[in-house]
């Protein structure tokens, strides 16, 4: 069977939140022969990988487990496990049940619906959290980031640093890999001709646990990425056709 869709998940020491998210997971897609779910535990340190091994076992046999001998940042982990998909389409969420994956089906109809239209052409799909439900000074913060973000790049993405995206596998492995790279995904892929459709999705609590980021280092990290995408944009040169003679 072709696989059509990869999941792809970066998870890190959230070993409360695996069995309900891959329950959530099974539900979504358990019966989907053409869908594969790829978890990459970013070294974790909590019995991570073997709680995903145990889901797997009891109720998710599509589950495939890649693990990082140290951690790398989201950004590899998403690379990681992009490139051992076998999907044509990869679709992205967060591994601490925030996220709602039957969303992903309705991303994955727009997707194809776009790239028929447009002869062939792959979107990306962005799942936008119109309300959030995080702290007062989280929600600030991305609203901030966001603002800034769209003023610089004019990438027209609401919420990029959105954890459910979908893309195609091929389009995403052409960009250059950084950690960071997730959250500037709507101004990269849109240098290589991708349009943008964003879906409404709900946000919800995080299950168990603790966000691995605080406001303060994801705003320095975040302005340097920034500045460092807006010379990778200014630099890239690309043919708006190619022709064989």
């Amino acid at each position: 069977m072709t696989i059509r869709l990869s999941v792809v998940i970066a998870v890190l020491n959230e070993v409360e939140n695996i069995q309900p998210v891959c329950a959530e997971l099974a539900g979504v897609f358990g019966s989907r022969s053409d869908t594969e779910i790829v978890f990459v535990d970013d070294g974790s340190t909590d019995g991570t990988g073997d709680a995903l091994l145990a889901a797997r076992d009891a109720y998710l046999p599509s589950l495939r487990l890649l693990v990082h001998d140290r951690r790398l940042g989201k950004s590899a982990a998403l690379r990681t496990g992009i490139e051992a998909a076998r999907g044509h389409w990869i679709a992205t969420l967060d591994g601490d049940g925030q996220d709602d994956p039957s969303v992903i089906v309705t991303m994955l109809d727009r997707a194809e619906a776009l790239s028929k239209g447009a002869g062939g052409a792959a979107p990306l799909v962005v799942g936008v959290r119109l309300k959030r439900n995080d702290s007062l000074s989280r929600v600030i913060a991305t609203r901030f980031a966001n603002g800034l973000r769209r003023r610089l790049l004019k990438d027209g993405c609401p919420d990029t640093g959105a954890p459910m995206k979908l893309f195609s596998r091929a389009a995403f492995l052409r960009i250059p890999q950084f950690e960071g790279v997730h959250r500037f995904l709507p101004a990269l892929l849109g240098c290589y001709g991708a349009e943008l459709i964003c879906v409404e999705t709900r946000h919800r609590a995080r299950l168990h646990g603790h966000s691995k980021y605080t406001n303060f280092n994801r705003a320095l990290v975040g302005i340097r990425d920034l500045l460092g995408v807006m010379w990778l944009l200014n630099r890239t040169r690309l043919p708006g056709r190619v022709t064989e003679r």
